[in-house]
């Protein structure tokens, strides 16, 4: 097995010894500090938010941990104020709406150079899966300049492997024409437009061998039905935008992600009380950013639930091993103390049922679960219906003490290859919250 080609770029970006990997430690609390430093000058926002703190007493990570939090909300209040450079040096700016909802916007920052270190990560990162002979397909944005298409594309370009950046999912008969045409075999995209695609065009998709996931959380169902029904490769992608869009990728071991530690600080914390918790335990993830220009970030809470892995990965690298997300904080609904929803278990339910095309998840009160769902039959039998209500009814009667009455309707849902505009992440509607919102 290939050992990440994570390893070679973070050893020769940090100037780290092979042999010495302790050292990456050094070099990150090194970069803490510098980080700090630099906010403090020229963030309005981090001016006031490291107060009272002096940058060089950071001389440990016991230290380090003491620092205050960034938050999602602090960003959508007041983005301006986390700019560190004039507005005359930004070369991208990105309005993130990633729930849907309205009110304040983030918005985040990139200078040229900020972009240039993204290329570099999607350089390594995609030696992951990739050699120069493979022919890769782009579902994602990619029109604009510091898209992540573009970013992906450039990165592609340095090694010479063909790429072709169609955009988000729009036009199905296209992207299987352009599979066929171009010779195609490894596809980036959107978890569920990908699946989408596979389902309604199983016959362009048969010449794909790896698929590489990213922007949403991978639910294990999605991946086995890739890998059985047409043998590939299922690699995923951690990142956010808020990370300069990478943040860590599988490596052939397909057990977790390798991460971007030469221009990332990863923790993992406690959500309620915010403490680190042990290696093997899941919580937040938190990352520190490094020499960002435009916008660094410094103990941002990301709201995704994962754990770093307590076993050295197969491939042999020094390199942390994060699991693989486990979703968002925001999509466990709470219905009663210790009682939840959630997304991810009940997607591993949905999108095991080959004939289902889409769905939200509607929460109307604490007894009351809600399925719209629409089906690739436009006229689906009732069979179809109650076998969605009784799968996801069992699953409730199995696993939460509390009553919960499944309600099943058919919809006309936004289909996948409908979510031209944004890139959305699915989500639970939960209308009691919304209604306190109101």
């Amino acid at each position: 097995m290939k050992k990440t080609p994570m390893e070679e770029w973070i050893i020769k970006r940090t100037g780290i010894s092979p042999a010495n990997p302790k050292e990456l430690e050094t070099y990150q609390l090194k970069k803490i500090v510098e980080t700090l430093n630099y906010a403090k000058k020229n963030s309005a926002f981090y001016q006031k938010q490291l107060e009272g703190i002096d940058p060089e007493q950071i001389k440990s990570w016991e230290d380090f941990k003491r620092l205050p939090f960034t938050s999602a909300e602090d960003i959508k209040n007041e983005p301006f104020k986390f700019l560190c450079v004039p507005q005359s040096r930004i070369d991208r700016i990105v309005t993130l709406n990633t729930s849907g909802t309205s009110g304040n916007k983030k918005r985040i920052f990139f200078t040229d150079t900020d972009l240039q270190k993204t290329v570099d990560f999607f350089d390594y990162g995609m030696r992951s899966l990739i050699g120069s002979s493979d022919r890769v397909m782009v579902l994602l944005p990619g029109q604009a300049y510091g898209t992540i298409g573009n970013l992906l594309k450039k990165a592609l370009d340095r090694t010479k492997t063909i790429c072709v950046v169609y955009g988000l999912l729009t036009d199905l008969d296209a992207v299987e024409k352009i599979i066929v045409a171009k010779k195609i075999n490894c596809i980036v995209g959107i978890p569920i437009q990908v699946l989408y695609l596979s389902r309604m065009k199983q016959d362009g998709f048969k010449c794909i061998e790896k698929v590489l996931l990213s922007t949403d959380y991978v639910p294990q169902a999605m991946v086995a039905e890739l890998n059985q029904k047409f043998g590939c490769q299922v690699f995923n992608h951690y990142g956010m935008t808020e990370m300069g869009y990478g943040g860590g990728v599988e490596c052939q071991a397909l057990n977790g992600y390798h991460l971007r530690e030469g221009d990332l600080y990863f923790e993992i914390i406690d959500p309620v009380y915010g403490e680190p918790v042990a290696d093997g335990v899941y919580g937040e993830i938190v990352f520190t950013s490094f020499d960002r220009e435009a916008m660094p970030l410094i103990r941002y809470r990301t709201g995704d639930i994962g754990a770093f892995s307590q076993a050295t990965c197969q491939c042999g690298t020094f390199l942390r091993t994060m699991k693989k997300v486990e979703g968002r904080l925001k999509n466990r609904i709470h219905l009663e103390d210790g009682i939840c929803v959630d997304l991810k278990a009940l997607e591993e339910i949905l999108l095991a049922i080959e004939d289902l095309m889409d769905y939200q998840l509607i929460v109307s009160d604490k007894h009351a679960l809600k399925i719209d769902v629409s089906f690739y039959n436009e006229e689906p039998s009732a069979e179809n219906e109650n076998r969605v209500k009784m799968m996801v009814q069992e699953y409730f009667d199995k696993n939460c003490e509390l009553p919960i009455q499944v309600e099943v309707a058919k919809n006309q849902l936004q289909k996948p290859d409908q979510l031209v505009n944004s890139m959305v992440k699915r989500r639970i509607v939960d209308l009691r919250r919304e209604k306190r919102d109101e």
